[in-house]
């Protein structure tokens, strides 16, 4: 029989014990060792239970226990101690106000960070892969560092799903309800005690409410938007019910939600806390792209026209890319938008059409008209950026058509490269040796420890797989003798597209088995992830994995893990010796689990894609080869290529480095042990989630900070009318003669340069003339070009043309050649790209040189 309604009702704690809810209700427990030692000791049976989940925990513990525990002097010490820890660290300075006071307030007071998902623990399951855990890292960094950020995302009453399999492999998703109130959230309230809410509107006088939900994230707030309020029609209270569920029509109003209603959320907590307005609004993702519309509509409310109102909004946001193919781009038909924003719609205020230009995308003739989320973003930001060098290269490749006439080089998308959370993801036993100074004997020993927990965990995993599919207990013995805790042991766990190629391992079976059965050097594989529930062709490729497990005789060495998550992850990073990483390149946009696996000392096996393109190292683990060209045309004989190098990789050198134990007679393998420590103490700095964030504060939320306060509504105005201005009369600017000087072309000579440009009715000020000049390659192309702005000389002459000059420093040897060209130019603009405009020498230009002839 079924409940006809579920609640939860929450324990009332001894007075002695009331802290506890202060520490539960706070999720820095999750990355703070000594809390969670802590709570356990409240009830360690019920806190394994319960999954290590505090809340969960305080409402399950016996009222005898919870006696017990309030008259219990040294736990209260240690609660007091822990509880005062904990508001220290909430109040005290820290390096960001150090940095703010060394800038002299240049920091921004406050940044808006909108994510679609937030992996934070796996007690607040709003995560389905590595988007997520990074914008979780992203605000634990931020917490740590005590930026002053305001988290923004969605509250899936059925979260991501839980993935098990069938007795023939086969992915199967369940959707668990989740109540919010047995999560460490606290509703948002207005002054009068009632729930703070935000509202849209929608087609047909129909309306979208949401209630906000408050998590602490150590210092960091975050919002979450939950529909499943009473106020909404049955479809409406759905629209938050799992993460990147339903169609488009669905997708569309979560985004509508995330943007639009994120930012009246945002609004709304800064009025009832007196929390610092922000002056950063950060979109991880085109998820959120439309609270940009929503800030140009703030604006409009206040007599600022449209142009205007986006060029204010685009001085302070910031839009991170997460996505290296075009496909993984989130796309509405122009229409469905349409319908959505038109008359008795949301943001019915701003014009219809402008709005549609923000996120129209080219398509071919013919086709109808997408609104892409990631062009809305990027037109919407005045600072963009992907997350590893390699991304943003991919990144400025793939929308380099939003800015016609520069080289895609020029595309203003820079790149911070992702870090991760130490705290979060590096193990307590790690964490603990790091602290000390441990022998090689002793380093190899904490390996093996962990290798062999992760062994225990695998069986545990592992048999409670198989009894899932339908195996009886009595059938399960062999589970005992999966895995070897001495033996080399290689992770691959990460979501399930077809690129990251989760069988390129199963190219060669034989070869695998050989090596997976290896006499004297086996190696043992633990595999996890999910596909997208729509993914059937993910699916099929978890399933071919897992029948190749399921082999009874070679099921001791390689196992598939069902319902990957936080948990998990934990486990492999922490007792894997290396974390393989196959995809396509350059599909990887970052990858960061490697980074996590590195944190504990596990050496990475990877291609050179995402950060392992940056920061790959021999010492730090090896490269997989990968064959670029034959991507498109011969995609099975790269993969045959490429599994080949990783069979060879594992036989030849990863292998046999595990297991030579050197002539010292001591046991162990010094090489290995020195890449180890190599990873450790070089490749883990590098990896940080704290030096992403001071990445970020310095190179993008520090400009866009400054960007908002001079952006006033008057300096949008003129800056608005100068783009209006210069855009008319862009037509009639050319670049119509260039001369240079006679002087020779020799290594550290200079050449003198003048070009005659007519600006129409615009005039120098509006314009810089700049000279490209750098080292060409066969067809002429510069490479790597430095930029010289060239100064106007007088008035313009009877035509109205004006002569600018200049000289060029040949400074490198070799083929040299140079091109100019003009651009808008305003104080106001980030980056010469900006408006999208640029004119360079015509064929009837005349070109004009004395003595040297430059390529």
């Amino acid at each position: 029989m079924k409940a006809i309604r579920r609640f939860s009702v929450r324990p009332v704690l001894p007075d002695p014990l009331r802290p506890l809810q202060e520490l539960a209700f706070n999720l820095r427990w999750s990355w703070h060792p000594e809390t969670r030692e802590l709570l356990r000791a409240v009830d360690p049976d019920s806190w394994q239970a319960c999954g290590e989940d505090p809340v969960r925990l305080l409402g399950s513990v016996s009222a005898d226990r919870l006696a017990a525990l309030a008259a219990d002097r040294g736990f209260l010490r240690r609660l007091g101690v822990a509880v005062g820890d904990l508001r220290d660290y909430l109040s005290e300075p820290r390096w960001y106000q150090r940095a703010d006071a060394l800038a002299e307030g240049e920091l921004p007071r406050a940044i808006a960070y909108f994510s679609p998902e937030f992996g934070i623990t796996a007690a607040l399951p709003q995560y389905s892969g590595g988007l997520g855990i990074l914008a979780g890292d992203h605000l634990k960094a931020a917490s740590d560092l005590g930026a002053p950020l305001i988290g923004v995302g969605l509250l899936y009453r059925h979260g991501y799903f839980r993935q098990s399999l069938s007795p023939d492999g086969w992915q199967q998703e369940h959707y668990p309800v989740i109540d919010p109130h047995e999560l460490p959230l606290t509703p948002l309230t207005e002054p009068d005690g009632a729930r703070a809410t935000v509202t849209l509107a929608l087609p047909g006088g129909r309306t979208l409410a949401a209630q906000i939900w408050q998590v602490r994230v150590g210092r960091v707030p975050l919002l979450l938007l939950d529909s499943a309020v009473a106020e909404n029609g049955p479809a409406e209270r759905d629209v938050t019910d799992r993460l990147y569920g339903g169609g488009s029509e669905h997708r569309l109003l979560q985004e509508m939600l995330l943007g639009i209603g994120g930012m009246r959320a945002v609004r709304t907590f800064c009025r009832v806390t007196g929390h610092p307005a922000p002056e950063v609004f950060h979109m991880n993702e085109g998820h959120a792209g439309f609270c940009g519309p929503e800030r140009v509509r703030e604006m409009g409310e206040a007599g600022i026209g449209f142009d205007a109102a986006l060029r204010a909004v685009r001085a302070g946001t910031v839009f991170t890319t997460h996505t290296p193919v075009p496909a993984g781009i989130d796309r509405f038909p122009e229409e469905l938008v349409a319908r959505h924003f038109g008359e008795g719609g949301e943001l019915s205020s701003l014009d219809l059409q402008a709005l549609l230009e923000l996120g129209r995308e080219a398509v071919a003739e013919g086709q109808p008209a997408q609104f892409n989320m990631a062009v809305l973003g990027l037109r919407t930001a005045q600072r963009a950026n992907g997350v590893s060098h390699l991304h943003g290269n991919v990144s400025r490749g793939m929308f380099a058509g939003l800015w016609p006439g520069f080289d895609a080089a020029e595309a203003p998308i820079g790149s911070v490269t992702n870090g991760v959370h130490a705290p979060t993801w590096t193990a307590d036993a790690m964490r603990r040796a790091r602290e000390a100074a441990l022998s090689d004997a002793e380093l190899w020993e904490l390996r093996r420890t962990l290798r062999e927990q992760l062994v225990h965990d695998v069986r545990a995993r592992l048999r409670a797989s198989w009894r899932q599919r339908g195996a009886g207990q009595a059938e399960l013995g062999w589970v005992d003798d999966v895995l070897d805790p001495d033996v080399l042991t290689v992770g691959f766990a990460r979501r399930v597209p077809s690129y990251k190629r989760l069988t390129l391992m199963l190219r060669d079976r034989k070869r695998l088995k050989a090596l997976l059965l290896h006499p004297e050097r086996p190696v043992q594989i633990v595999v996890a992830g999910k596909a997208h529930p729509a993914d059937d062709g993910g699916k099929r490729l978890i399933q071919e994995l897992v029948r190749f497990a399921d082999d009874p005789s070679i099921r001791h060495r390689i196992v598939f893990l069902p319902d990957y998550g936080m948990g998990m992850a934990r486990s492999l990073y922490a007792g894997c010796d290396v974390w393989l990483n196959n995809p396509l390149r350059p599909l990887e946009a970052c990858g960061t689990s490697g980074m996590k696996a590195a944190l504990n000392g596990c050496l990475n096996l990877s291609v050179r894609d995402g950060w392992w393109d940056e920061w790959f190292d021999p010492d730090f683990g090896w490269e997989i080869p990968t064959a670029d060209g034959l991507a498109a045309a011969e995609p099975d004989r790269r993969d045959a290529i490429e599994a080949a190098a990783l069979y060879t990789l594992l036989d030849e050198q990863v292998a046999p480095r595990f297991y030579d134990r050197g002539l010292t007679g001591n046991g162990l393998p010094t090489r290995w042990l020195e890449m180890v420590r190599a990873t450790l103490d070089r490749l883990g700095p590098r990896v940080l989630a704290d030096r992403m964030l001071r990445e970020y504060i310095t190179e993008l939320y520090a400009p866009a900070a400054l960007a908002h306060r001079a952006m006033t509504p008057e300096a949008a105005r003129e800056l608005a009318d100068f783009a209006a201005r210069v855009r008319a009369a862009w037509p009639r600017v050319a670049v119509e003669h260039v001369e240079t000087g006679a002087e020779p072309a020799t290594l550290g000579g200079t050449v003198s340069l003048r070009v005659r440009v007519a600006l129409g009715d615009l005039d120098p000020s509006s314009v810089e003339v700049q000279a490209v000049t750098g080292r060409v390659d066969g067809d002429d192309t510069l490479a790597d070009p430095t930029y010289i702005p060239l100064k106007p000389q007088n008035g313009p002459d009877l035509a109205g043309r004006w002569t600018f000059e200049g000289e060029l420093t040949l400074d490198r040897p070799g083929p040299f050649g140079y091109t100019v060209r003009a651009l808008p130019s305003h104080p106001l603009l980030a980056h010469r790209a900006e408006l999208g405009l640029v004119t360079l020498p015509g064929e009837e230009a005349a070109v004009e040189t004395s003595g040297v002839l430059f390529r």
